[in-house]
């Protein structure tokens, strides 16, 4: 139990270091829209390249920060009926989330993701936007890496429920 626990902090850990470093990718989002907002309503010349690099900026950033959310259990949960019940209930509604919605269509996520971005690498795809027509194949490749470490922390989550379920011990 004690090595199970050790690895799940370790997963803990990695996902939290990741969103931490996510966490500043914010800021060259937000000074490309600032930009953008005074030489567009300032200067009357906007800027063809701000709209690509805030939408692949932004999209990189939510995709790295989603494990680092379900870390913190921040993502949103009806709690009507699961605070009311006790702590092996919660395991056992978590558990069957897990199961049932999570692991399928996250895998299908990261099974997909991978196929997105060796296709854009394979192709060379560009992208259609503006004219600076960065290519695609980084950032799509975010799409996986992001669903790898949210299915990580989901794997880390999902052990948790089930050892409480049956257990009654928290990791």
């Amino acid at each position: 139990m004690e090595k199970l626990s050790k690895v799940l902090k370790k997963i803990d850990s990695i996902n939290y270091y990741l969103g931490w470093g996510a966490s500043f990718i914010a800021l060259p989002m937000i000074l490309a829209l600032i930009y953008e907002v005074f030489a567009r309503y300032l200067f009357h010349k906007p800027t063809i390249w701000s709209y690509e690099i805030t939408y692949m900026i932004y999209g990189t950033h939510y995709l790295l920060g989603a494990a680092f959310t379900l870390y913190v259990k921040g993502h949103i949960r009806i709690d009507l009926f699961y605070n009311k019940l006790h702590k092996r209930g919660r395991a056992l509604i978590d558990t069957l989330g897990y199961l049932i919605i999570f692991f399928p269509v996250v895998i299908i996520l990261v099974v997909s993701g991978v196929d997105f971005a060796l296709y854009a690498y394979k192709i060379k795809e560009v992208s259609q936007f503006t004219p600076w027509q960065p290519v695609l194949w980084p950032f799509k490749s975010f799409i996986c890496i992001g669903f790898f470490f949210l299915l990580l922390q989901g794997i880390a989550e999902f052990v948790r429920s089930v050892v409480l379920m049956v257990t009654g011990i928290e990791l």
